[in-house]
C-alpha cells in the first residue's frame, strides 16, 4: 500500500508561472479532523491548527514543531478514547479472572459457550428494546427486512471466533496460542487498509510495531516463568487459534464498518439477537452434559454474573471506540489487559512480577501513544448501508401526506 507523508515537498515555481496553491501541513489529517469536528459539533480538537507552509512568495517549507505534532495527544478526544480503551481492557481482565475462578477450586466449572450465550441474550433483549423504543416496531421490522443479512453475518463471525479460540486452548500449548492470537492485530490493519480503505500514516504503523514488540516481551516473560503448558494436538490447536484470531479481526473490522453507518444500539442489538440463536444451538449440542453436571452454588452463579456483566459492558462500549478511533486502536488497547491481570494475580493468586513485564508494558503504552500522534484516518469505503437509510427516508418523505409547510397534500 502506498502511504503518504505528513509533509509534502514541492519545487519552487518558475517566474512565468502562478505560485502553487496554499496547502496546510498535514492536509489529509486535518481534513479528517475537520470532518470529525463537524460530525460531533465540538471544538475540542480544533484548538491547534496547522500553519500554512506556502505563501505567495517562494520560501523554504517550515517544518512543524513537536508541539504541533503532539497536539492530538493533548486533546480531550484522545483522553476519551484512551480511557475507553483501558475500560475495555479492564473488562477483558475481569472476564479472564471470573473464568479462572470458575475453573479452579473444589467445584470446577467450564461452560464458555453457556457464559457467552447469556451475554448475547441480554444484549439482544436490552438493545432490541432500545431500537424499538427509538425507531418504533414498524421501523424495527423495516430494518430487519433491509439489513438483517448484514447482522446475521456479523453474529456468525463473532460467535465462531469465540468458539475456535476457546477450543484452541484445549489442543495447543499456551505459548503457541499466544503467538497465533497476536495475529489479530496485523490482520486488523490489513483488513482496515483493503476493506475500509483507511490510509494509515507512518506513525500509525510505528505504534503497531511498538505494541507488537511489547507483546513479544510478554510471551518471552511467560516462557521464562514456565507457563507454556503442553498441548495434546498441536496442529489442530494451532489451526483453531489461527482461524479464531482471523475471525476476531474480521469481526472487529466488520463491526467498525457497521457502526460508522448505522446506530450503535441497532448494531449491538442485532448482534445479540442473532447470536442468541446460533450460540444457543451450539450450547445445546456441545455443553448440555456439562450444564447437567454443574453444581449451581451461589459462588458459581456470582462468578457467571460477574463474567457476563463485564462482557456486556465491553460489547456496549466497543462500538463507541470503533466510531471515535479504529478497530486497530481497540486491539492495541486490549494488550494492557495482561498487566491488569498481573496486578490482580499478585493479590488473588500470589503471582510474581517478571522483570520483562515492565519492558513490555512500556512498549505497549508507547505504541498506543505513538499511534495517536495523529488521529486515526477516516475510512473511505462506500457506505452502502447509510445510502439505503437515506433512500428510505426520501421514500417516506415522498409518501408522506404532509407538505414541508405542515399542510396536508
Amino acid at each position: 500500500m502506498t502511504t503518504y507523508n505528513s509533509i509534502s515537498h514541492a519545487s519552487a515555481p518558475k517566474a512565468n508561472q502562478d505560485p502553487p496553491p496554499q496547502r496546510a501541513w498535514g492536509h489529509q489529517d486535518q481534513q479528517h479532523r475537520d470532518e470529525e469536528e463537524e460530525a460531533d459539533q465540538t471544538s475540542e480538537t480544533s484548538s491547534v491548527l496547522s500553519p500554512t507552509l506556502y505563501s505567495t512568495t517562494t520560501l523554504p517549507l517550515a517544518r512543524p514543531t513537536w508541539r504541533e505534532r503532539m497536539s492530538n495527544l493533548l486533546s480531550k478526544r484522545f483522553l476519551m478514547i484512551l480511557l475507553l480503551g483501558q475500560l475495555l481492557s479492564l473488562c477483558i481482565t475481569a472476564t479472564t479472572l471470573f473464568t479462572t475462578k470458575l475453573a479452579q477450586g473444589d467445584n470446577p466449572v467450564s461452560i464458555p459457550t453457556t457464559q457467552s450465550f447469556l451475554n448475547y441474550f441480554v444484549l439482544g433483549v436490552v438493545y432490541t428494546a432500545v431500537t424499538i423504543y427509538k425507531d418504533g416496531f414498524r421501523g424495527w421490522i423495516s430494518m430487519m427486512r433491509r439489513r438483517a443479512v448484514y447482522y446475521m453475518l456479523f453474529a456468525v463471525i463473532d460467535v465462531e471466533g469465540n468458539y475456535f479460540v476457546v477450543k484452541a486452548y484445549n489442543y495447543t500449548s499456551l505459548l503457541s496460542a499466544m503467538l497465533l492470537d497476536a495475529w489479530t492485530i496485523p490482520c486488523v490493519v490489513l483488513l482496515s487498509v483493503f476493506f475500509l480503505k483507511m490510509r494509515f500514516l507512518r506513525y500509525h504503523y510505528l505504534g503497531v510495531v511498538l505494541a507488537m514488540a511489547g507483546m513479544g516481551f510478554l510471551i518471552w516473560s511467560d516462557m521464562e516463568a514456565g507457563k507454556d503448558f503442553p498441548g495434546s494436538d498441536y496442529v489442530k490447536g494451532d489451526l483453531f487459534c489461527l482461524l479464531g484470531a482471523t475471525l476476531y479481526a474480521v469481526s472487529n473490522v466488520y463491526q467498525e464498518f457497521l457502526v460508522r453507518q448505522t446506530p450503535m444500539y441497532e448494531v449491538v442489538g442485532q448482534l445479540g439477537f442473532w447470536a442468541t440463536f446460533l450460540n444457543g444451538a451450539q450450547l445445546a449440542i456441545l455443553e448440555r452434559n456439562e450444564i447437567r453436571n454443574v453444581k449451581w452454588t451461589p459462588q458459581v452463579v456470582l462468578y457467571i454474573i460477574g463474567f457476563d456483566v463485564a462482557l456486556f459492558i465491553m460489547y456496549s462500549v466497543s462500538p463507541l471506540l470503533f466510531r471515535l478511533s479504529s478497530a486497530t486502536f481497540f486491539n492495541l488497547s486490549l494488550l494492557t489487559s495482561d498487566f491488569y491481570g498481573l496486578i490482580l494475580g499478585i493479590f488473588l493468586f500470589n503471582a510474581k512480577i517478571n522483570r520483562l513485564y515492565s519492558i513490555a508494558y512500556v512498549l505497549i503504552i508507547a505504541g498506543i501513544i505513538v499511534y495517536n500522534i495523529y488521529p486515526a484516518p477516516e475510512p473511505q469505503f462506500e457506505k452502502i448501508l447509510q445510502r439505503e437509510m437515506d433512500d428510505k427516508d426520501e421514500d417516506e418523505e415522498r409518501a408522506s401526506p404532509l407538505r414541508a409547510d405542515g399542510n396536508i397534500v
